[in-house]
């Protein structure tokens, strides 16, 4: 019988997140809910600014709102993830 899993406690700021992360076993805990996320480091620089059909932008951001992301994000990672894959 496999035991229940806990649920993860509020942590309220960085410091209390990395001190539970480094002093707990987290197999303990349910961690279903988490999603992989990417964080954006590098600075932005430059800006881009185009023109788009209005049903094309709909469906970017439509397809960014069910990935949870800003389709401005959203539009970046797909032109950085087609540069990456012609290398």
């Amino acid at each position: 019988m496999k035991a229940k899993l806990k649920k993860l406690p509020r942590l309220p700021t960085d410091a209390a997140a990395e001190r539970f992360v480094s002093e707990t076993d987290l197999s303990e805990y349910d961690l279903s809910g988490f999603k992989p996320m990417r964080f954006e480091i590098a600075p932005k620089a430059a800006a881009l600014n185009m023109r788009l059909p209005s049903a094309l932008l709909d469906a970017v951001k439509a397809k960014a709102s069910a990935k949870g992301i800003p389709y401005t994000r959203y539009v970046r990672m797909l032109l950085e993830s087609d540069v990456a894959r012609q290398r």
